[in-house]
């Protein structure tokens, strides 16, 4: 029986044959997660990972019982006592969880998390969108200050700018508070009334669960409609005034170019003052390479102290294919260091030894144990992109002498098996 892989995931490979697929490359992601782990660590954030599942009502009491994710997208099943869990569809839930449940409130006023791992949503897959997809996020807990929001976006667009991506377009917005959201939500159904029936079965649905949402609605007669819609903007208090205006004269400080986009609303419930989306062209309809905002009041809603928290979340498998869209240049995948070929069975062992003891030392080594003719064992190290090639025939046995060839420049030098570890070890 031929098995096949299951819809809408994908594997990683040293290498993978599709020319499409060179994003699902395993030295592509390493490079995204060294370069990742570096800027988090900057900027003062500890990395956690939490459970690939977790009970379902910690989503739905999250995210909201009338958000996409809880009625489209989540993967829940029932276990062998009957409970009720989920595959972790979006990372802040699953942190609040561990924050709240191992009381880390009583270890300091502030925690500044990051996280890489992956994600499950039943949805239609398309470019950049997966049912198992992987998540960067951050979480920053304990300070209801702008300078934190901005913070959080400065970290993501810091690790854009290391990665080399261009032509970004940093979309932020103000949600306001409880009060501001019920006014604004009550203005805007006025507004839409008239509209019902012209609206797409979706935004249909949600004039009655949740009117927001349909601010960010991709479809073009919805848009129309919305061109005269009152905008949350005008509906914020001072307080909330305040901190946008904070948020974004420090976002003028740091020389962050952004666009005040009055339809951003995010797809989570618990979202309130700013708000913020990082979009590149590249991925068409689905350009969002990551966003996040404020959520304050929902670590008291799961049961914790009532403490202010910003976080974000950015879809890796997007980044990495606006990258290659991009041309962003990627370092090489790692090749090895020397690749050795022993010509017969009495050198197989010799060349083990050898290749082990180097690997020991920290060199990165190849031992061609095929038994390949001489010319399909160079041809190997070539497309192995291998720095040097030692050929070990039985008088390289008998005299610890090797003829060492650099397969970029073709030279050829005798080494000993004793010099070898130095020789190859000032390589860079």
């Amino acid at each position: 029986m031929h098995y096949r892989i299951a819809k809408g995931v994908f594997d990683i490979l040293p290498q993978d044959p599709d020319p499409q697929g060179n994003w699902r490359e395993t030295h592509l992601w390493h490079f995204f997660e060294k370069t990742m782990r570096e800027v988090a660590l900057a900027f003062g954030y500890e990395e956690i990972r939490t459970p690939i599942f977790e009970t379902t009502d910690l989503f739905t009491r999250s995210i909201g019982s009338s958000s996409d994710i809880v009625t489209k997208e989540m993967y829940t099943f029932r276990d062998k006592g009957n409970r009720s869990l989920t595959l972790r569809p979006e990372g802040t839930a699953p942190v609040l969880r561990s924050f709240i449940e191992k009381s880390l409130h009583n270890q300091g006023k502030v925690h500044k998390f990051f996280y890489s791992l992956p994600m499950f949503r039943y949805e239609r897959q398309q470019a950049g969108r997966y049912r198992q997809h992987h998540q960067f996020g951050v979480e920053a807990i304990g300070i209801g200050s702008p300078f934190q929001d901005v913070e959080c976006i400065h970290l993501l667009w810091t690790l854009y700018q290391r990665l080399g991506l261009q032509n970004l377009t940093l979309h932020i917005h103000s949600l306001g508070n409880e009060e501001t959201r019920k006014a604004f939500r009550h203005a805007l159904k006025i507004y839409l009334r008239p509209h019902v029936n012209s609206l797409s079965a979706e935004s249909q649905l949600r004039y009655e669960t949740n009117p927001l949402r349909i601010l960010d609605s991709k479809d073009a007669k919805d848009q129309k409609i919305l061109e005269e819609a009152p905008k949350i903007l005008d509906f914020l208090g001072e307080d909330a005034k305040d901190h946008f205006n904070t948020v974004c004269a420090l976002l003028n400080d740091l020389k962050i170019p952004y666009l005040i986009n009055p339809k951003l609303v995010r797809g989570l419930d618990y979202y309130n003052q700013t708000v913020f989306e990082i979009t590149a062209s590249e991925l068409g309809a689905q350009n969002s390479l990551g966003g996040g905002g404020r959520y304050d009041g929902l670590i008291q809603q799961l049961g914790g102290p009532d403490l202010p928290a910003f976080g974000f979340g950015a879809g890796i498998e997007r980044i990495l294919i606006t990258m290659l869209g991009q041309n962003v240049p990627f370092p090489k995948r790692r090749a090895p260091t020397l690749f050795l070929i022993p010509l017969g069975e009495d050198a197989a062992p010799f060349s083990f030894t050898l290749g082990s003891h180097l690997r020991t030392e920290g060199i990165s080594v190849e031992i061609d144990l095929s038994g390949k003719k001489l010319k399909n064992a160079m041809k190997a190290a070539s497309q192995k992109n291998a720095a040097f090639v030692a050929v070990i025939g039985d008088d390289e046995k008998k005299s610890g002498k090797f003829q060492l060839k650099n397969m970029q420049t073709g030279t050829v030098e005798t080494v000993s098996s004793d010099e070898l570890a130095n020789v190859l070890q000032t390589y860079p």
